[in-house]
């Protein structure tokens, strides 16, 4: 899909001068393509997780219990749109958006709710949040205090990932540097505080939803992590001290052969450039740990069953090409939130791929494929070309701001989109094999019971807490951002006063700005 052309047959020819020791290593070694781990699967398998909100925290809590219920051994948060945005369920934005994509989380409260009864030194939780990342952060470190839970113990990763927000999905705060600032003040204050969590997840996926082909998914994805690299750097951390820390979520296709090579040279990319071209000397630091999720974009209204399929292959991708943890997309997702039918069909899609398939008992078991090999090699020149294109427009920071990533993304999306209404690309049930008798399925529908249900928890919240301390604490904040200095600190201990999502957003706000993109044509 990346419009690489492939050839009928591929043999020892198209492999010339590859040297299997330096370009494949074994598994668990420099420069990682077969896989981070010696043992892969045959040691532990991936992480199964299922990404899940809707409605209230309590909703969600529901679903979360029911997923660890039948074997799931992570926890995803799915937030709704105004917690993503860093609004109260209150405020006027967010009417009529209450829980409706995702849970509803506005203050340490609701995330207590959200995780009650579960345990959080025991489980793994991602979240999916990106501007107003570090506040959700603090609410989940503030619950588990409240659980008796040392924040040393957390396992589990934030999103966190700024730069792909202003290339492709568009849920940013503030402006780029002040945000880029506050990712670094991150992987500063985690360092020390949260050893085991994941400060970052640098994504692709967002990326290749919105258009990005898998060249370019795998180039501006590694982009965005180099800039975050050299941002901590530029702050005087050790490269050592915050880069094991870093992960990464790749979106897998429906190309099956050119994902499990994207994965594959993605880690080997990332291997050389930190040891390379940023000196680490932690083999960790080299180590690309990453989430993968099947591909949204793919999965259809017409003939809804068939996303079954889709799902399973590219879930199996994602297992071929190595990944330590894995979302695999519900049938109906592209109608609605899942079903809990869905969910646990889109489950047991990764538990028969573990347990029936055998492709668990062999690691990298295409290496030395000369097909995947050739690809391989292919897809990093393509990323490493393209490494130079966005160093001509100035990086990383300079391409966003001058529109060049989003036109990219969008000539992509566009020359993607034309190949389906020409009929040279098929999607079947779609454009090609189309049926009159497309049965819907069962959708779940979600209540406007949750936003009056915040609203009036909120205005409890209010009127409960120590208001006092809250206006201090949030002064506290403004003060470090003004002074420049690490906010965490002060942003946790907003959390932990009860101090509401959009409260502590508008204290940053009002030191930071907003951020408002300028039109690009």
């Amino acid at each position: 899909m990346s419009g690489i052309e492939k050839k009928p047959v591929y043999t020892p020819d198209d492999l010339a001068g590859f040297d299997p020791r330096n370009r494949l290593g074994a598994p668990g070694g420099y420069p990682f393509t077969r896989g981070i781990h010696p043992t892969m699967y045959r040691g532990k398998l991936w992480t199964m997780r299922q990404f899940a909100g809707f409605g209230s925290a309590e909703d969600t809590n529901r679903r979360y219990k029911f997923l660890l219920e039948h074997g799931q051994t992570g926890l995803s948060v799915a937030f709704d749109f105004p917690t993503l945005m860093g609004y109260d369920s209150d405020h006027p934005r967010a009417e009529g958006e209450v829980g409706k994509c995702g849970v509803a989380i506005s203050s340490l409260a609701d995330m207590e709710d959200l995780f009650r009864g579960i345990p959080l030194d025991q489980v793994s939780t991602s979240m999916t949040i990106n501007g107003p990342a570090a506040m959700l952060f603090c609410f989940y470190v503030a619950a588990a205090e409240k659980q008796g839970v040392p924040s040393t113990a957390l396992r589990g990763t934030v999103q966190n990932d700024i730069l792909k927000e202003y290339m492709a999905q568009h849920a940013w705060v503030y402006p780029v540097e002040p945000a880029l600032k506050i990712i670094v003040d991150m992987f500063e204050w985690c360092a020390t505080h949260t050893p085991l969590w994941n400060t970052i997840s640098i994504s692709g996926y967002h990326i290749r939803e919105a258009g990005a082909t898998a060249a370019q998914e795998l180039a501006f994805t590694l982009a965005n992590g180099f800039t975050y690299v050299e941002r901590g750097i530029a702050r005087g951390l050790d490269v050592d001290a915050f880069a094991p820390r870093l992960s990464f979520f790749w979106d897998i296709h429906n190309d099956f052969f050119e994902e499990i090579a994207k994965l594959r040279a993605a880690r080997r990319i990332w291997a050389r450039h930190m040891q390379e071209r940023y000196g680490a000397q932690n083999p960790r630091s080299a180590m690309m740990r990453f989430h993968s999720q099947t591909a949204g974009v793919t999965l259809t209204a017409q003939q809804p069953m068939n996303n079954l399929v889709r799902v399973a292959y590219q879930a199996l991708a994602a297992v071929l090409g190595g990944t330590q943890s894995l979302h695999t997309n519900s049938l109906d997702e592209t109608l609605a939130l899942p079903t809990e039918e869905a969910v646990r069909l889109a489950l047991r899609t990764q538990q028969i791929i573990a347990h029936e398939t055998g492709v668990v008992d062999v690691i990298d078991p295409f290496g030395g494929s000369y097909y995947v090999e050739s690809l391989t090699d292919q897809l990093e020149r393509e990323a490493e070309g393209l490494f130079a294109e966005i160093q001509s427009v100035g990086g990383v920071v300079k391409g966003i701001e001058s529109g060049w990533f989003q036109r990219q993304i969008a000539r992509s999306a566009e020359e993607c989109q034309r190949g389906v209404e020409a009929g040279d690309r098929i999607l079947v049930g779609v454009n090609d094999y189309l049926s009159a008798d497309d049965h819907p399925v069962e959708i779940l529908k979600v209540s406007d019971d949750a936003e009056e249900g915040q609203r009036r928890r909120l205005a409890r919240l209010r009127a409960g807490r120590d208001n006092a301390l809250v206006a201090e604490r949030l002064e506290a904040l403004r003060r470090a951002a003004r002074a420049d200095e690490n906010v965490i600190g002060p942003m946790l201990d907003c959390a932990r006063a009860y101090c509401t999502l959009y409260e502590i957003r508008h204290a940053l706000e009002s030191v930071y700005g907003a951020y408002r993109e300028p039109v690009f044509f």
